[in-house]
């Protein structure tokens, strides 16, 4: 078994750490106080959900395209192809949701992690490239999951509950994927 490469390990722990503490920070600060940020119709834990996922789609179209061209194995290209393919009626539905809603997501804490994790596949090359994506997938899916099940469990908007709910069988899916294939790989995953 391979071990993913230090500052692979150091961005998908940290994309992981930050999508699972963020989601679980915020059920306190729901039931304590309102950010003065938040938008009057939603709750904190809607405004982390839509900030985070609205942030995560388009970063999972970004790494598709890359791992559809760096991906060593037609396995992994297929699964970046999926990657990029379903996040972008992903995208649209969200947008539309925040359309209706006059809401413009929170710049959060994520984008310097997806900015990191992009920059470390653009650099990655064969073997290290397959590891760090999916490595990095099965850590993003671990914690998109997390979030969009803290948004169903405890979101008040039912559009986004809802919207969280149609998509959440997806993400399951595209974590036992992304597991299989890394497992296939010989990529080594740290359990949590």
């Amino acid at each position: 078994m391979k071990l993913a490469s230090a500052p692979g390990r150091i961005v998908s722990l940290g994309l992981a750490c930050v999508l699972v503490c963020s989601a679980g920070a915020v059920v306190a600060t729901a039931q304590t106080s309102t950010p003065p940020e938040l938008p009057a119709t939603l709750n904190a834990v809607d405004f982390n959900f839509v900030g985070q996922a609205n942030l995560g789609a388009p970063f999972q179209i970004d790494s598709g395209r890359l791992a559809e061209t760096k991906g060593t194995s037609e396995a992994i290209r297929g699964y970046a192809h999926l990657m990029v393919t379903s996040h972008i009626p992903v995208v649209d539905a969200l947008n539309v949701i925040l359309k209706q809603k006059a809401v413009t997501p929170s710049n959060t804490l994520l984008h310097g992690a997806y900015n990191a994790m992009i920059a470390t596949l653009e650099a990655d090359r064969r073997a290290a490239f397959d590891r760090d994506y999916l490595s990095g997938q099965v850590e993003y899916q671990k914690g998109n999951a997390a979030l969009f099940e803290q948004e169903i469990q405890n979101g008040s908007d039912p559009d986004l509950k809802e919207f969280a709910r149609k998509t959440l069988p997806k993400i399951v899916d595209h974590l036992q994927r992304a597991e299989k294939l890394a497992a296939a790989a010989g990529v080594h995953i740290a359990s949590k």
